[in-house]
């Protein structure tokens, strides 16, 4: 009786916790505090995770594998070439390449223009994300040049997609990558002393963090399941409390998370959460996230998007779930050029770019211009009056205020240096900068008239010394005759 009893206890623990697994997508099996719970017994574990794997197995019929998505992200390629890229990241603990697509007018080349960069399948058990980024990219190869809002992105975005982070974990059917890591929790935390010897950090964690090294990006959003909710920083609190914890741009990614939320199918209805929004820690605290580093380390405003309340869902409702997020993805990525303000800054004397910080008043938050176009891309929400300072060692520092509308706000900055004693960055530009003065309709109009100038003088005084000659020539032949 007493074994009896052991095993249902044994078996109403497992289903309890597979449950609370499947509720809870951030956090799996773990308390608020953000620590992994192993509490339950090992053989009951192994057998609830055979039982699992079974089942997702079973689930995972109609989706792509890992060699099923390589092809497609190359098939994609092959076919949209003239608007993409295809590269990797890194590979994965098994060797994995984490294949990224870059979709833009001109792939691969540096511009003025913010980036933004789409991640899926962060758990490995949660795959939707792999399949949407794949829709999406195909969605933008078929409609470019035809659908407004597929033309703005293509033309004034450089959009990064990764599907899988976790290919690993996609086939072993798990949360964590091979190592059994949750990579969600294995970043640089802010307010712990955890993670902080990068050499210890899994495979494709430290790729997306040399992928951020290498492309600056404005935005981003990593797509989840297990829920139905737009997450934003920040993601913990100081003392692992349940509180509500807004970062120093809690407005705007209030903005961009309502943004998505308003325009997905019906994530805005939702009964658990106000207007289809969260402030993470006000959910539940987690710590080592990615969505948190991206703010601090990289400079990159990111959302935790949770997609679809069924972590697995059948493969024939992935068509549908496009369909609930496709617009919610597109105007996500679309609001980095129809919003915020953007511009570049130069120098006065030379007008050469500077690299310069931009500084929001009131906003304990800084970003920096890009180091080869200037060019800086500053996400604010809609309805305020912002005072924007740009300031750069060497120069004077110079605030201008706007007033944030709907739309996109344009504003340069030409700093004046404040001493010729002091060591400023030299006035020269380099060939790919000369080009691109060249290449510009106004300067190509000016130098073909400096041409034309140029050649009437030419002929002009051509004509001249013809004459002249001419002219010794006949005297010449006068004194050689006249005797």
């Amino acid at each position: 009786m007493a074994r009896l009893n052991s095993s249902l206890l044994l078996f109403l623990s497992v289903n309890l916790l597979h449950l609370f697994h499947t509720a809870v997508s951030r956090g799996g099996q773990r308390d608020y505090s953000g620590f992994v719970d192993n509490s339950f017994a090992v053989s009951g574990r192994h057998l609830f995770e055979e039982n699992r794997f079974q089942k997702l197995n079973n689930l995972a019929h109609g989706y792509m594998t890992n060699s099923d998505l390589e092809k497609a992200i190359k098939a994609f390629h092959g076919r949209c070439g003239r608007i993409s890229r295809i590269y990797s990241i890194g590979k994965s603990v098994l060797g994995v390449p984490l294949w990224a697509m870059e979709i833009s007018n001109k792939p691969g080349k540096e511009e003025a223009k913010p980036a933004f960069k789409f991640i899926g399948n962060v758990h490995g058990d949660e795959p939707v994300g792999r399949e949407l980024l794949l829709l999406l990219a195909n969605w933008l190869c078929d409609n470019y040049m035809k659908d407004p809002l597929a033309t703005l992105i293509v033309d004034n975005v450089h959009l990064h997609l990764l599907p899988s982070m976790n290919p690993d974990g996609f086939s072993l059917r798990s949360r964590g990558n091979a190592n059994n890591v949750d990579l969600n929790r294995d970043f640089p935390d802010q307010f712990f002393q955890m993670n902080d010897d990068l050499g210890e950090r899994q495979p494709e964690t430290k790729a997306i963090m040399n992928w951020i090294k290498k492309i600056r990006f404005t935005a981003s959003a990593s797509l989840h399941g297990g829920a139905l909710v737009a997450n934003y920083p920040w993601d913990g609190t100081q003392d692992k409390s349940k509180n509500y914890y807004a970062c120093p741009d809690d407005e705007a990614f209030r903005y961009m998370a309502k943004l998505y939320s308003g325009s997905h199918y019906n994530m805005s209805q939702s009964r658990e959460f106000k207007a289809g929004i969260t402030n993470g820690a006000y959910w539940y605290p987690i710590y080592g996230g990615m969505q948190d580093w991206n703010y601090i380390y990289g400079g990159c405003f990111e959302l935790t998007l949770e997609i679809s309340d069924n972590k697995w869902p059948p493969a024939n409702e992935l068509h549908t779930i496009w369909q609930y997020n496709k617009r919610s993805m597109l105007d996500l990525v679309a609001s980095l050029v129809k919003s915020g303000v953007h511009g570049r800054v130069f120098s006065s004397d030379c007008g050469e770019p500077l690299p310069a910080s931009i500084a929001i008043k009131g906003i304990n938050y800084t970003i920096k211009a890009g180091e080869r176009f200037a060019d800086y891309h500053r996400l604010l929400a809609p309805g305020h009056q912002y005072e924007v300072t740009a300031m750069m060692p060497g120069y004077k520092t110079r605030t201008t205020t706007i007033k944030m509308g709907e739309e996109a706000t344009q504003l340069d900055f030409i700093l004046e240096p404040t001493s010729s004693l002091l060591p400023r960055r030299p006035c020269k530009r380099s060939s790919m900068e000369i080009l691109e003065v060249i290449s510009k309709p106004h300067f190509q109009v000016a130098l073909t008239l400096m041409l034309v100038l140029a050649f009437l003088c030419f002929l002009m005084k051509r004509k001249v010394i013809s004459n002249h000659f001419r002219g010794r020539k006949a005297i010449g032949q006068r004194r050689v005759t006249a005797v």
